[in-house]
C-alpha cells in the first residue's frame, strides 16, 4: 500500500500518528506541527487510502479495511505502539484501530468524532442528509461550499473556508462519496468498552455536524477516556481554536509520558 505521509520532525523521537477528516488530507495538520514538534513529538501526518497522494483502496472503501492498511503501514514502519489522533472521519480510523489492532495503539486522542452517527436534533439530520443527497447525486465537489460554510461560518474565517473548498475539489469524487457512505453505517458501540488505551475526546461546544451526546458516547462507554469541550469551537477544532485544541493534545500526552516533555509553547 503506497501511503503518502508528511513528517516535518523526522528529528524527533516520538512520532504521533494524525489522521485527517473526510474531503481533506494530510496537510489539515499544519496547525499541530509546529506545536508537537517543538514540544520534542514527531507528527507522523497520512494521507489515508484514496486521499491526497495515497492511492486507493483495492476494493470498496470500509473504515475497517482503511483501518486494517493504517495498522500494516504501521507495522513496516518501525514505529512502534504510538500515540494516534484522529478528527471525524479519521477519528472512526483511530477507534476501529483501537479495536482491531490494539498493538499499534498507545493512546487515542479522538477530535469531533464518534462511534456511531446518528443525529439527535433536526437540524445535524437536515445538514447530513442534503450532504448525503448532494453527493449521492452530483459529487463530492457539489457541497464543498456548503461544508465549507458550515464549518467556518464567521466572517474572518474566509481562508479556511477557500481552503476546504480547495481540498474537496481535489478529492477522487468516488472515494469521497464511498467514505461518506461507509461514515453512515460505521457503528463500533458494542466494542467501546474492549478498548484499553488511555482516550481523550476533544470536542468543539459549537460542533453542529457530530453532536456532542455522539461524542459524550464514546467517554461514557471506553473505560476510563475523558472528555475536553473547546468553548466556541466548532467541529473543525483544529483549525478554528488551535491554540486551545494543541494545549488540550500536549497536556494529555505529557501526563501519559512526562519524560518526552521538552515545552508547550
Amino acid at each position: 500500500m503506497n501511503i503518502h505521509f508528511l513528517d516535518p520532525a523526522p528529528e524527533n523521537n516520538h512520532p504521533i500518528l494524525l489522521l485527517h477528516g473526510l474531503g481533506t488530507d494530510s496537510r489539515s495538520w499544519g496547525y499541530q506541527f509546529s506545536a508537537l514538534a517543538s514540544s520534542g513529538f514527531r507528527p507522523i501526518a497520512v494521507d489515508l487510502p484514496g486521499f491526497g497522494r495515497s492511492a486507493p483502496l483495492q476494493g470498496r472503501w470500509n473504515i475497517p479495511t482503511v483501518a486494517d492498511h493504517m495498522a500494516s503501514w504501521l507495522s513496516g514502519s518501525g514505529y512502534g505502539s504510538i500515540p494516534v489522533v484522529g478528527i471525524s472521519m479519521g477519528g472512526t480510523v483511530a477507534l476501529q484501530l483501537a479495536i482491531s489492532h490494539p498493538e499499534v495503539v498507545s493512546s487515542l486522542i479522538l477530535v469531533s468524532t464518534f462511534a456511531c452517527l446518528r443525529p439527535r436534533n433536526l437540524h445535524t439530520a437536515s445538514y447530513l442528509f442534503r450532504r448525503f443527497v448532494s453527493v449521492a447525486m452530483r459529487g463530492g465537489a457539489s457541497q464543498a461550499e456548503m461544508v465549507a460554510w458550515h464549518l467556518f461560518p464567521l466572517p474572518e474565517q474566509k481562508e479556511l473556508r477557500t481552503a476546504m473548498v480547495d481540498l474537496i475539489h481535489e478529492t477522487d469524487p468516488g472515494v469521497y462519496k464511498a467514505a461518506m457512505s461507509a461514515l453512515a453505517t460505521f457503528d463500533v458501540r458494542k466494542k467501546l468498552a474492549t478498548i484499553r488505551a488511555p482516550v481523550l475526546v476533544i470536542s468543539g461546544e459549537q460542533d453542529a455536524t457530530v453532536p456532542l451526546d455522539n461524542q459524550r458516547e464514546l467517554v461514557e462507554h471506553i473505560p476510563g477516556a475523558r472528555m475536553v469541550i473547546i468553548p466556541g469551537a466548532r467541529h473543525a477544532v483544529t483549525a478554528d481554536h488551535p491554540d486551545s485544541f494543541n494545549a488540550a493534545m500536549l497536556a494529555f500526552l505529557f501526563e501519559l509520558s512526562p519524560t518526552n516533555a521538552v515545552e508547550i509553547r
